[in-house]
C-alpha cells in the first residue's frame, strides 16, 4: 500500500471515527485551520527541507485539506537559526529545525538532535518512542512554550571536509571549523576554533579560507553544496552525530488549541516523514560518496588517537554540564544509560553482520 494512500485513510479514519454523531458535529470538531511553519534548511537540500514539505502534505491529506500548514525556507519570515524563538513567541505556529542549534540557550537542547558519542538513528527512535526520550524532551521544551515532535533523522553523518590531512590530535589545534553547538564545544577542547553557520553560508566561507574545515551532514548533501571543490580530505565517522534527529517545534498554545484528532494527525504525519528522511539518506548517500571519490575526494578514517582523545574530552564536558544543570543531568543519565544498554546488542548482531558482508562483497569484486 502506498504511504500517501495509507496516511490519508488513517487520518480520515481518525476524523470519521465519530461520524455516528452526525455531520454538524463533525464540522464543528474539524475546523479549517491554517498554520505557518519556518525551516532552518534551504530549499537546495531536498532531504532536509523536503521532509518538512512532506510533513505538511501528509497533514493536509489526512485532514481532507482542512488543516493546512504553509512551509517557508530561511529568511522569508525568520533567519535559519531563529526558528525556536519564532515558534516560542508564536510569530509562527511551527518550525522545522534542530535542537542543537540552540546550544547557546541551553546545552540540554542538544539531546533533541545529537550529542557526541551518542545514539544512532534507530537507537534514537527507540529512545524517543519506547524509552523516556519524548517524555524528557517534552519537559525540557515546555520551558520555552514548545511541544516537540520527531521530524527526520539523517542517520550517521560524516566527520567533514578538511583542507589538510589529519594525522594526530594535534592537527586539530587552531583549525577554524564550521560545526554546531555541543559538537563545537567538544572540538574546542581539542584545539578547534568552532564557527556556527547556516547551510547556505558554509561554501563561501570555505572557499575564501575563512574556514579550514566543515562538517555538515553526509555525501548526499555535501555533494550538492560542493565542499569537495575546496577541501579534498573527507573524514569519517562523525562521532558527534551518530544519528542526529531533526525536529518539529510547535507553539504550545497553538498546539493545545487543536482538536484532539488534529494532534494525532501531527504525531502520525511527523513520524511518517521521519522515516522518509532516513530512507532518502540511506538510498542516496552511497552513490553520492562514490561520485565524490571519483571526482577527487580523499576518504579518510579519523586516527584512533583523535577518537580516543575526543571520547575522554566528552566525558569531562558532560560532567561539567551535569554539575551545573540538574535537568541536563536528568536527561543525560537516561540517554546514556539507554545507549549503554543497546550498543552491545547492535555490535553483536548488526555490527558483525555488516563487517562480514562488506568483506565478502569486497572479496568477490576483486575476484
Amino acid at each position: 500500500m502506498e504511504r500517501r494512500s495509507f496516511l490519508k485513510k488513517a487520518g480520515m479514519g481518525a476524523i470519521a471515527g465519530s461520524a455516528v454523531i452526525g455531520a454538524p458535529a463533525i464540522a464543528q470538531e474539524n475546523p479549517e485551520i491554517k498554520w505557518r511553519m519556518v525551516s532552518s534548511f534551504p530549499r537546495s537540500l531536498p532531504a532536509l527541507y523536503g521532509t518538512g514539505e512532506k510533513f505538511v502534505k501528509y497533514v493536509k491529506e489526512m485532514t481532507g485539506g482542512k488543516f493546512q500548514i504553509d512551509s517557508f525556507p530561511p529568511g522569508e519570515i525568520v533567519p535559519a537559526l531563529q526558528v525556536m524563538d519564532a515558534v516560542s513567541n508564536n510569530t509562527v505556529q511551527a518550525g522545522h529545525s534542530c535542537g542543537y542549534y540552540y546550544f547557546g540557550k541551553n546545552p540540554a537542547f542538544c539531546f533533541d538532535t545529537a550529542v557526541p558519542f551518542g545514539l544512532t538513528a534507530r537507537q534514537m527512535s527507540a529512545w524517543m518512542i519506547e524509552g523516556n526520550g519524548m517524555k524528557l524532551l517534552r519537559e525540557l521544551f515546555d520551558g520555552v512554550n514548545i511541544v516537540n515532535f520527531m521530524l527526520g533523522n539523517t542517520a550517521a553523518q560524516m566527520g567533514g571536509w578538511y583542507r589538510k590531512e589529519l594525522k594526530t590530535k594535534d592537527d586539530f589545534k587552531g583549525l577554524k571549523m564550521r560545526t554546531s553547538g555541543m559538537n563545537g564545544a567538544l572540538l574546542a577542547r581539542l584545539g578547534v576554533v568552532p564557527q556556527q553557520l547556516a547551510g547556505g553560508d558554509i561554501y563561501p566561507s570555505l572557499e575564501k579560507g575563512t574556514l579550514d574545515a566543515v562538517e555538515f551532514v553526509g555525501p548526499y548533501d555535501d555533494e550538492k553544496l560542493g565542499f569537495a571543490k575546496v577541501a579534498k580530505y573527507y573524514y569519517y565517522p562523525g562521532f558527534w552525530e551518530a544519528g542526529p534527529q531533526v525536529s518539529l517545534f510547535t507553539n504550545k498554545d497553538a498546539f493545545n488549541a487543536l482538536p484532539e484528532n488534529y494532534k494525532t494527525v501531527i504525531e502520525t504525519a511527523s513520524r511518517a516523514a521521519t522515516m522518509d528522511m532516513t530512507a532518502v539518506y540511506d538510498a542516496q548517500n552511497p552513490g553520492a560518496l562514490r561520485r565524490l571519490i571519483a571526482s577527487g575526494a580523499e576518504l579518510r578514517e579519523f586516527p584512533r588517537d583523535i577518537m580516543e582523545a575526543a571520547y575522554e574530552a566528552a566525558l569531562e564536558m558532560y560532567k561539567e554540564y551535569c554539575d551545573k544543570d540538574p535537568m541536563f543531568k536528568k536527561i543525560y543519565d537516561d540517554y546514556m544509560g539507554f545507549r549503554d544498554d543497546v550498543a552491545p546488542w547492535f555490535n553483536v548482531v548488526e555490527g558483525s553482520y555488516t563487517r562480514f558482508l562488506s568483506a565478502m562483497i569486497s572479496k568477490h569484486r576483486k575476484s
